[in-house]
């Protein structure tokens, strides 16, 4: 009797330490996730280009206008420029543009809206788009 109560508290640790070790890989692969979504959240590259008869003869000024993702900020504008093209803008404007209702096979339907960033530069600096 007393071999079967040894071998029974044996596989109790086993177990328990098994456990031990998949809590501990459960919460690194947690650490690790939260680390992935902030740096995620600084900056990702959302500037597009725009490019139009206006946004090109503003392009001569040193003005550069940018299509953005809808959860940009003039921050993030800012940042995505310095990482994208390696230039400090002077100042950011930002313009939401709504959408629009218009006519489908005679039936209504909603255009989507977008945001579109405007990016003064110093005097000097040029970027190749």
């Amino acid at each position: 009797m007393a071999i079967l109560k040894k071998t029974k508290k044996e596989e109790i640790k086993k177990t328990e330490n098994t456990e031990k070790k998949e809590i501990k890989k459960t919460v690194k692969k947690a650490v690790s996730k939260k680390k992935e979504v902030s740096e995620k959240e600084v900056v990702s590259f959302g500037l597009v280009p725009r490019v139009t008869e206006k946004a090109s003869s503003l392009n001569g000024k040193g003005v550069y206008v940018f299509d953005i993702e809808s959860g940009f900020n003039k921050i993030m504008v800012k940042q995505a420029m310095k990482k994208q093209y390696n230039v400090e803008p002077k100042k950011v404007r930002i313009i939401n543009i709504p959408g629009k209702m218009v006519y489908i096979k005679r039936r209504p339907a909603q255009k989507d809206g977008y945001k579109k960033a405007v990016v003064y530069l110093k005097s000097g600096d040029k970027i190749s788009l």
